[in-house]
């Protein structure tokens, strides 16, 4: 099987061939340029070759990048007939960090988190606290010991959080090589949906403040 990966919901444009077990994966720091730089990344690492499938990084994250993702995937199986999976970035968040034990935890402006804490067990990641959109002092403490915390989250608003965990990974970043990984057992037992079925997994739907919002802000 040889699939497609695109993560693009942080600062990171990030995209990967899986190909029989075998990844592929280019990645940069693309600030605002996901759009730009994503399919050419991805035509290098494809050359000629087909494709059986396409994953991407479905959310929570940036909201353009995330649409970017689920577009380029779109656009790259209808136009060869095929199915699409999702892969939660905070799932593959946790993935990136090898920590068996993670709090997943991205900065989402508005002085909020994308936050959850996933356990891997049997070789699957499994939910403790789903994922939610919270200010990073309502955000809850994951149960028992042994938790690392991964993700920009914990460098924007570490006051809050470095106490939910004992060790923190601030630099870990969702990956297309974490979402391939993710990707790889779940298509092969054809969990993929139809292109257009694909859509972002937001969180919430507020993408600013408003003026007055601004004005009261502290």
């Amino acid at each position: 099987m040889r699939f497609a990966a695109i993560e693009t919901s942080t600062e990171w444009c990030s995209v990967a061939v899986w190909a029989d077990g075998e990844i592929a994966a280019l990645e940069r720091r693309a600030g605002n340029r996901h759009s730009e730089l994503a399919l050419p990344m991805l035509e290098t690492l494809l050359g000629k070759k087909q494709l059986d499938a396409v994953a991407f990084g479905a959310g929570p994250g940036a909201f353009t990048g995330l649409r970017i993702a689920c577009g380029l995937a779109q656009g790259l199986a209808l136009a060869r007939g095929l199915p699409v999976l999702g892969v939660s970035t905070l799932e593959a968040l946790a993935q990136e960090s090898g920590a068996p034990r993670v709090v997943a935890c991205l900065d989402a402006r508005m002085r909020e988190v994308y936050y959850a804490a996933l356990e891997k067990r049997a070789g699957r990641w499994h939910e403790v606290i789903a994922p939610q959109c919270v200010p990073p002092q309502s955000a809850p403490p994951p149960p028992g010991d042994g938790w690392v915390g991964a993700g920009n989250g914990f460098e924007v608003y570490k006051e809050f959080l470095t106490g939910k965990v004992s060790v923190s990974k601030p630099s870990v970043h969702p990956t297309a090589v974490a979402v391939a990984q993710l990707a790889a057992p779940r298509l092969a037992a054809g969990e993929g949906v139809d292109a257009a079925l694909a859509v972002p997994v937001y969180l919430r739907d507020k993408v600013a403040f408003t003026k007055e919002e601004l004005e009261r802000r502290p």
